[in-house]
């Protein structure tokens, strides 16, 4: 698969841009265990503008994260392309456009999935997008704004006809927020309309290998992106990969592997940003992995987890889980 010049190779596999989750050590770890191409956590193109200090940090990248994209939204047109030319200058190999995040202060106020029910100013946005930068310009969106307004067969030609080089559909409406089923036959009509000439990137519900290759054999997708997956299990990339290049799943990772993984995650976290912020943002990625699912009277433990403040006082609560629960997860 190619977005423009850009090589993908067969079946990549990428990680969605998430708010407060993927920071540059994040997609860094993703970027190691096999994530083809990271996407930064999205961009407000409000907050880009007038220069906002933690808006902006958001559009540092490396060389090592490459290919990455960088993902903006908003509602205004002049202030999208205004944006758009900013990210330009950062570099990244795509602009991703966000007709898709479905929270309430985004989506509330015309933004994201709000995008969705108000398709001329979306596609108006696009084109003005596409034309005023050179990088490939790419969209983000889902299937419509609820059950009764499925748009996306229709939505992906527009948006085709805008210029854009590649389109992820998430399997949902926004009215569905994260719950229910991702729906991926939607996913799969746009991939099999014979008119549609760009990748079709499929995301929704992949959680495990065997549904990451099902995703490929069923709906014909180019490319499947994951999200909260990952969380707490960056090492998800590792595995699907595996499956995907071989059909055989990835010989079981160890408890304490696994264990150092997230180590090296709160470690990266605090280096990035300064103990109390780096904790503060990723206790709860911890407190939510799976690596913890199943395990008996977890809960105390979940619940310090989450209100740790230091490093010291994190890492003291792993060394606990470790000790106690190592040897029978193992």
């Amino acid at each position: 698969m190619k977005i423009r010049n850009i090589e993908l190779g067969d079946k990549p596999v990428f990680l969605a841009p998430m708010e407060d989750v993927t920071d540059p050590a994040f997609r860094l770890l993703c970027k190691e265990f096999g994530a083809d191409m990271v996407y930064t956590e999205f961009v407000s193109s409000d907050a880009l503008i007038r220069s906002i200090g933690k808006t902006v940090v958001k559009l540092n990248i490396s060389e090592k994260e490459r290919p990455v994209a960088i993902q903006i939204y908003g509602k205004d047109t002049d202030t999208m392309v205004e944006a758009a030319r900013i990210v330009e200058e950062a570099q990244p190999d795509i602009l991703d456009l966000n007709f898709g995040c479905p929270v309430k202060k985004v989506a509330g106020k015309g933004a994201g999935a709000g995008m969705l029910q108000n398709v001329p100013k979306m596609l108006e946005i696009t084109r003005a997008v596409v034309n005023a930068v050179k990088i490939p310009v790419t969209v983000k969106t889902r299937l419509g704004w609820d059950a009764d307004h499925k748009i996306i067969a229709d939505l992906a030609e527009q948006l085709q006809d805008c210029g854009i080089e590649a389109l992820t559909i998430h399997g949902r409406t926004r009215a569905q927020m994260y719950t229910g089923e991702a729906d991926w036959t939607l996913i799969g009509e746009v991939k099999k309309n014979p008119r549609m000439h760009i990748p079709i990137i499929g995301n929704g519900d992949i959680t495990s290998p065997q549904r990451a290759k099902e995703c490929f054999e069923l709906y014909g997708v180019d490319a499947i992106m994951i999200g909260r997956a990952s969380f707490g299990r960056p090492w998800i990339f590792k595995e699907v990969k595996h499956y995907l290049e071989t059909g055989e799943e990835l010989p079981p990772l160890s408890f304490g592997w696994k264990m150092n993984v997230l180590r090296r995650e709160v470690q990266d976290s605090v280096n990035l940003l300064d103990e109390r912020r780096g904790i503060l943002h990723v206790r709860r990625h911890l407190a939510a992995s799976p690596l913890f699912k199943g395990i008996p009277n977890f809960r105390e433990t979940r619940i310090a987890m989450l209100r740790a403040e230091t490093l010291e006082e994190l890492n003291r609560i792993l060394d606990h889980i470790e000790e106690t629960y190592g040897k029978s997860q193992q």
